[in-house]
């Protein structure tokens, strides 16, 4: 009976979305004058309005079959005008019932984000530029019918256009290519919004939880000239929010069809210029050692005094790829690095309670080791290096009893910070009082205990792991709700997807039967989640804006949060994982995905003929803005002055090793 009543529903749903047809409206711009606002009409296959127009406009809905329809607008001028052209797409369903998605920056109501980032706090109505979006769509769900509606803009050729102003009514210097989606609740009922060009309302995002007014683009429309923009509008259902997501991400992925580049460079000429950052970025003068990682200048890339354990500097990871670079490579200085970088972790890099000093900043105080706050991401990245370090000295036939009595210590501390329900906080002291609680991080910790399990052969670690996967699967994936897994923001983010990505394969790797493949469904379910924030197409970049001057392709790259709208090189062990999984699921986009991030993830390498905007080659860049966002400096097409070069070569590398995990967990 529930079944019936679903298709009863969904029959509905799907009906009254076709009954619906888009509102149409079209803003007139006279240069020195306020926009005029015209409703328009449909007459036979023209969009009219009561007052004459300096434009025809006509429309044409075509059906793809499936549930696909494509939306076709032709603007053709009769005298020079500016316009800007709006369309909304209504729906039956509350706005309240509705879960809205926005590939790569918007999830659910955006909740965990603060007022002054969007959310549903500020407004129940968001407009945003498509090169937002990690694919320019717009959907939405309704929880009660499992309506499932989408708008997809079909990419124009590429091009994009300077302003003069960052907010109110902007005509345009040239011809972009870049219109907007969004959608309309205030109302009461859902409302799915798009238009071209570009328009953020209410207001915009500019950096890190700063909004500022609206703006509107109008472009120019000369006599005789024609503008065509098409979208396409797709109905179904779904049984729930997680379904919608990746239905919604199967369809981008068929319909904008995005390929592989042609690699710049192989995996070994990678880290052949990346391995310049381990012999420039070491420091040796402080107690502990370490490769300068994070708050480095792009101008200069000179180190600076602290060494993060995970997250930005990723130190402990990059002392192992030094130490088994330089033996590979018979580089013995490069090796001595990677080594002393260990021996300083062992001797100095341990607090009282027997955790990893997460970051020790020399330009400042040092705090005493009770006040020392820890992440369970950043513990977790530690051990995971220490963990490829120790299997690979082992191979070498060399022991390191002091690492392992180290190790253990940690391991067995973390057991008893884990909570009843199977979670971890994310931030938490030495003495285990928490900082905070939240469970989202928890994943982080799911790796590190599989790996202990593996390596010491104790079934303590696995039994918590276990339990690290019970609580992800009712409080994350089946909630379908990844947060709080990046450290410098508590919101959605494709880390947290990551996570629970890696999480699950990692359980399956260890697991036989039923209950493997109950963690292989699992994996499945977060990946979904996890390449939606991956750039299916190429976004436009403007003449004098560096990464397009570079010819620089965004398909590929991850957006990182609703909080932070930058890409960036962030994979570490998901292509290899998708890949993997692919054959394990018969999800052939599994295995495209990966295809592109590693063909596309290496044009932004600096090397001594093509610096990319970096002093020294080898320093990958950071914060990659490719939409008017950014932390405060340079904007879209550049990076931000500051960067961490320390987890972006990190994740490069691992990118590049594509057996190590695999290696690690089967042999």
């Amino acid at each position: 009976m529930k079944k019936i009543l679903f298709l009863a529903l969904c029959l509905f749903a799907t009906y009254a979305a076709h009954a619906a047809d888009p509102h149409f409206r079209i803003k007139l711009k006279q240069p020195g004058n306020g926009s005029v606002d015209y409703a328009l009409r449909a007459q036979g296959d023209r969009l009219v309005s009561d007052l004459a127009l300096p434009m025809d406009i006509t429309f044409k809905s075509e059906d793809l079959g499936q549930g696909c329809r494509r939306l076709t607008v032709t603007l053709t001028g009769r005298s020079r005008c500016y316009y800007h052209f709006s369309a909304l797409l209504p729906t039956p369903f509350a706005t309240d019932d509705c879960e809205f998605y926005l590939p790569g920056f918007w999830y659910h109501k955006n909740l965990r984000s603060p007022r002054e980032a969007p959310s549903f706090h500020t407004s129940k109505s968001w407009t945003f530029r498509e090169d937002r979006l990690s694919s320019p769509m717009t959907s939405l769900f309704d929880v009660r019918s499992g309506a499932s509606i989408s708008v997809l803009r079909e990419i124009d050729e590429p091009a994009e256009a300077l302003t003069t102003h960052i907010e109110g009514e902007v005509i345009l210097s040239g011809k972009t290519s870049l219109g907007y989606v969004g959608f309309n609740g205030e109302e009461g009922h859902a409302s799915l919004a798009f238009g071209y060009p570009y328009q953020e309302t209410p207001r915009r995002y500019i950096r890190k939880l700063q909004l500022i007014s609206p703006i509107f683009a109008f472009a120019r429309l000369d006599a005789g000239e024609v503008k065509t923009i098409s979208w396409i509008i797709w109905e179904t259902t779904a049984q729930d929010f997680g379904e919608h997501v990746k239905l919604s991400w199967q369809h981008c992925v068929d319909c904008l069809r995005p390929e592989p580049l042609t690699p710049l460079y192989t995996p070994t000429q990678m880290k052949a210029q990346l391995a310049n950052y381990f012999r420039e970025g070491y420091i040796d003068k402080y107690p502990i050692k370490y490769q300068s990682g994070h708050t480095l200048r792009c101008d200069d890339c000179l180190p600076f005094p602290a060494a993060q354990l995970g997250f930005c500097g990723r130190t402990i990871l990059n002392g192992f790829n030094s130490l088994e670079y330089g033996e590979q490579t018979g580089e013995t200085r490069l090796a001595e690095m990677g080594q002393a970088i260990l021996n300083s972790y062992l001797e100095n890099g341990f607090t009282e309670g027997g955790y990893f000093k997460d970051e020790v900043r020399y330009h400042e105080p040092i705090p005493a080791d009770r006040d020392v706050i820890h992440s369970i991401r950043q513990q977790s990245e530690g051990v995971y290096a220490v963990f490829h370090y120790l299997r690979y000295e082992k191979l070498h036939g060399r022991k390191h009893p002091e690492w392992e009595k180290r190790l253990r210590t940690l391991l067995d501390r973390m057991l008893e910070l884990q909570k009843p329900d199977g979670s971890f906080p994310r931030k938490y002291r030495d003495d285990h009082s928490d900082v905070d609680a939240s469970g989202g991080s928890t994943p982080s910790a799911t790796s590190t205990l599989v790996m202990a399990y593996k390596y010491f052969k104790d079934k303590r670690y696995l039994a918590a792991a276990k339990r690290t996967v019970d609580y992800l699967e009712q409080q994350i994936i089946s909630k379908s709700d990844y947060f709080s897994s990046t450290l410098d923001a508590n919101c959605e983010d494709k880390e947290a997807a990551i996570s629970a990505v890696t999480a699950t394969y990692y359980m399956a790797m260890v697991s036989k039967g039923k209950e493997r493949q109950h963690y292989i469904d699992l994996c499945r379910q977060a990946t979904y989640f996890a390449l939606s924030w991956y750039y299916l197409w190429d976004v436009p970049f403007a003449q004098g804006q560096m990464l397009g001057d570079l010819d620089f392709h965004s398909r590929g790259w991850g957006n990182v949060s609703v909080e932070n709208n930058h890409i960036d090189v962030f994979i570490f062990e998901l292509a290899h994982i998708a890949r993997w999984l692919s054959t394990q699921v018969d999800e052939p986009r599994f295995a495209l995905l990966p295809d592109i991030i590693e063909s596309s993830m290496n044009q932004l390498l600096p090397t001594p003929e093509r610096l990319c905007g970096i002093a020294k080659p080898g320093f990958n860049p950071e914060v990659v803005q490719h939409t008017t966002w950014d932390y405060g400096r340079n904007g879209k097409g550049f990076y931000n002055d500051i960067f961490a070069p320390g987890w972006t070569v990190a994740s490069l590398w691992e990118l590049y090793s594509p057996t190590r995990t695999s290696d690690f967990l089967t042999k």
